[in-house]
């Protein structure tokens, strides 16, 4: 099955950077408070890398750093001042990986305040993403969502770097909790989330999952790749009964994502074998409107069929009211839904819905499933859309028709 490519977000850097920035001077300002105080014997060389910091001399302040780093005597505050100059200054020159074990080392030693801490971790998160360290950026990315400081853009860490490692299970469990939390709060899942659902429900090969996340892919942002994507994987349900795949390209004709030649011929011929010959001519006419038909092959033969559609159109259409009459003496509703599918054919919409409806009154149908999704299809297409959804919620019995149904009162809702 084709899907849409989940792309993967690389940019998380300039906010580690412009984190780094919002952090500048925490030592000096350190060096400066009445509590805590570095010691006597790192104030100079502490000062030294301060100006060399705020001179732009980054080099210059990471050797005077890691000198001041082996001199004797050095606090544990003194060391978490020359972490926090380091993480600033390896930032600064563009050592991600010495500037993350500076940050590692200064975040849980007791000095860091509690919002300093938090954008720290988050920080983290995202400079170890961008290095591909994907554990340790989940690790600090859970550390944040546990600690109730998460932000958006580090949730997108955590589920982005347990794709990019490979683990599809914990991609699953972590972006359809985010799916489920949005939906509880009344507000949309992000795209990103639910194409992470997605691609990852196709690398786990479960089609059940893949076509819940293109369910909720449609339902949410209802693009046209979404919808072939979800109905060309049911079309491989319908596969085993002619009924189920001209129902299934129903929907497809309706959302306008048929494709292929064969799409369109086999459509037509499934409507004419199904007694609808006004259904196949629209279809067929669709196809040669769009050029679809470029093989001469096809083309041939879908000028053949269009021909033969147009010809049992024009010999039924006169005798359709006297043979609905007809219909209205029978005992079931078999002939009833007959007319109903004639006119749904060609475009009498208000006469299908009145005979799907007396079909469905009657009752003794051979499909009663299928007989109520063709009247919700004829509300519908008649401009019901409140009815329409009311007939597809009632579409009970088949397991595929009830989901096409839903999918149906989806497409009516968005319509």
């Amino acid at each position: 099955m084709a899907h849409t490519s989940m792309k993967i977000s690389s940019t998380f850097l300039p906010a580690v950077a412009a984190l780094a920035s919002g952090l500048l001077f925490l030592g000096a300002t350190a060096l400066a408070a009445d509590k805590p105080q570095n010691s006597a014997k790192l104030a100079k060389p502490l000062k030294e890398a301060h100006d060399d910091l705020s001179a732009k001399k980054y080099p210059e302040a990471i050797a005077k750093l890691k000198e001041a780093e082996g001199i004797a005597g050095k606090t544990p505050y003194d060391q978490h001042l020359i972490n926090d100059m380091l993480a600033f200054a390896y930032i600064k020159t563009n050592d991600f990986p010495d500037a993350g074990k500076a940050w590692e080392e200064e975040i849980d030693d007791g000095f860091t305040s509690g919002p300093e801490q938090q954008q720290k971790i988050r920080g983290l998160a995202a400079l170890h993403y961008q290095l591909k360290n994907y554990d340790k950026a989940i690790e600090f990315g859970q550390r944040a969502i546990k600690g109730g400081f998460a932000e958006d853009e580090t949730r997108k860490i955590v589920g982005q770097a347990y794709y990019l490692k490979g683990d599809w299970k914990d991609t699953l469990k972590f972006e359809e909790g985010l799916v489920d939390a949005s939906i509880k709060a009344g507000t949309n899942p992000s795209s990103e989330s639910l194409q992470l659902v997605l691609s990852a429900c196709v690398k786990l090969e479960d089609n059940a999952c893949t076509t819940k996340a293109l369910e909720r892919l449609v339902t949410y942002y209802p693009k046209p790749d979404y919808w072939s994507n979800l109905l060309f994987s049911l079309m491989k349900e319908a596969a085993s009964s002619d009924s189920n795949t001209l129902q299934a390209y129903r929907l497809m004709y309706e959302v306008d994502v048929l494709k292929s030649a064969d799409d369109y011929i086999e459509m037509a011929q499934l409507a004419m074998d199904a007694g609808s010959p006004g259904e196949a001519q629209k279809a067929l006419q669709r196809g040669f409107d769009k050029n679809v038909f470029a093989d001469q092959r096809n083309k041939d033969k879908a000028q053949r069929l269009l021909d033969k559609a147009k010809t049992k159109a024009a010999a039924d259409q006169p005798t359709l009211d006297k043979i609905a009459k007809q219909a209205d003496t029978a005992p079931t509703g078999v002939q009833n839904a007959g007319m109903g599918l004639a006119y749904l054919g060609y475009g009498q919409y208000d006469k299908a819905v009145d005979e799907y409806t007396k079909a469905v009154t009657k009752g003794g149908l051979k499909n009663p499933p299928e007989t109520q999704l063709m009247l919700g299809i004829s509300d519908l297409k008649g401009g019901h859309k409140d009815d329409a959804v009311k007939a597809f919620k009632a579409v009970k019995g088949d397991p595929f028709l009830e989901r096409l149904a839903n999918l149906w009162a989806l497409h009516a809702r968005q319509a």
